[in-house]
């Protein structure tokens, strides 16, 4: 469900998302626990708003720009181009006022997606190759370099069984991220992120910090 407003006005609407492998096994998640994300147009949170409390696709539909936002509940996950494509940023509770500036940020919020709060245990399988291949190892918490811990220096494919996930690009939880979900992706390079290495990943719980 998404809210927009518009001089004075408060519109509905409803997102609608297609099926993709990363939306499988979510019965642990708890769903019924929605977030709520407030976009702005301008910094400090001036100019028009954009209430969200679901994934959106699209946020052209409903603001031509944003340059600050306030997550009032839940976490989400920003990307900087439309339909869940371009870099990613995670956003907690709390306000950012110009967040550009605040995340090393280079473009505007063009989509965006609410993550669910996982109540369950947390496990990931993360693969050396693609498609599953070579060396592997099963994760049930937090790898700060999966060079020291496993002996090794890259990752190119996951199955996600349970929990909602953060892969960074560089040890301690540094660098580019990306937002992982249950279901099983097989090459990393077809979804975009040819040339990244994955090196630390990170379980989204409700302590995050």
């Amino acid at each position: 469900m998404v809210r927009y407003k518009r001089k004075g006005l408060n519109l509905v609407g409803t997102q609608f998302r297609s099926n993709s492998p990363s939306t499988t096994n979510m019965s642990n998640s708890g769903m019924n626990m929605r977030g709520k994300i407030i976009f702005y147009e301008e910094k400090n949170f001036q100019g028009r708003s954009y209430e969200c409390m679901s994934d959106c696709s699209d946020m052209s539909s409903y603001l031509n720009r944003c340059h600050s936002c306030r997550v009032e509940s839940g976490c989400f996950m920003v990307y900087d181009r439309t339909n869940y494509m371009g870099s990613q940023y995670f956003m907690r509770r709390g306000e950012y006022s110009d967040y550009m500036s605040m995340m090393g940020m280079r473009d505007c919020i063009r989509s965006c997606r609410m993550i669910p709060m996982h109540r369950g245990q947390f496990r990931m399988k993360i693969y050396e190759r693609e498609n599953f291949g070579g060396q592997s190892h099963e994760l049930m918490d937090d790898c700060d370099n999966i060079m020291d811990r496993y002996r090794m220096n890259d990752c190119q494919s996951c199955h996600v069984m349970d929990g909602h996930w953060l892969m960074y690009e560089q040890p301690q939880f540094r660098g580019k991220m990306m937002y992982m979900r249950p279901g099983e992706y097989r090459s990393f390079r077809d979804m975009g992120m040819s040339g990244m290495r994955f090196m630390s990943m990170r379980r989204i719980m409700d302590s995050f910090n």
